[in-house]
């Protein structure tokens, strides 16, 4: 038993997601994007992965790594947040985050082989959160991003985000910083998908409205 947890505790320290998410927070919730490609070493797997889902009308989550375990992970978290619903009431983004951390950790020694970025609408404001293969969960007040390019997004968001940043201003940045990763990160590319979360709901844009904030 002790060899194997070392085992998968080597396997989760060397693992490395393929991919680029990024989450800001807005004036009027939270903006969310990713590229599209899945990779399996050298080889394009997929031009059209899906990395940006819609956990509930104000709760969105960007998944880096392994595609089976995100998609496992979302149903979970969609069935567990239902049954919340119909025993209580919804779930807020503290709380789904808390959820999703005690299933990753109830999991440590098999641990799902992802990054994660929650996000959503707390209180009328934007909120995020990070999450690692082991439930780590860290509050995030203004960007994130997982991935591995998540170092070029970084570098965009340090340099051109403001406290004060508007909704809109905030897509075109969450596009520029997934189109930098894109440029130098080859595991990372396809196009762009993004979504809003506000009091409107969660919304995925138009692919010809990212085509148009990247001209």
């Amino acid at each position: 038993m002790q060899n194997t947890k070392m085992e998968k505790n080597e396997e989760v320290e060397g693992y490395k997601t393929g991919t680029t998410t990024v989450g800001i927070t807005t004036d009027e919730g939270v903006i969310m994007a990713a590229d599209r490609r899945a990779s399996m070493g050298h080889l394009t797997s997929s031009k059209y992965a899906k990395k940006v889902y819609e956990l509930d009308d104000n709760l969105g989550l960007t998944i880096a790594g392994s595609v089976g375990d995100a998609q496992k992970i979302v149903r979970i978290m969609r069935s567990q947040m239902n049954l919340h619903k119909l025993e209580t009431k919804e779930l807020t983004v503290k709380g789904a985050g808390t959820l999703l951390a005690n299933i990753l950790h109830g999991n440590k020694m098999m641990p799902f082989m992802n990054q994660f970025v929650l996000g959503g609408l707390e209180d009328g404001e934007g909120v995020l959160y990070d999450l690692d293969a082991l439930g780590g969960l860290m509050k995030n007040e203004k960007f994130t991003s997982t991935g591995s390019g998540s170092t070029m997004a970084y570098g965009v968001f340090e340099d051109n985000y403001e406290d004060d940043i508007n909704h809109d201003d905030a897509k075109d940045l969450a596009v520029r910083a997934v189109q930098a990763a894109m440029e130098r990160d080859t595991a990372s590319g396809n196009g762009i998908v993004v979504a809003e979360i506000t009091e409107d709901g969660f919304n995925i844009l138009e692919e010809k409205e990212v085509k148009k904030r990247l001209e």
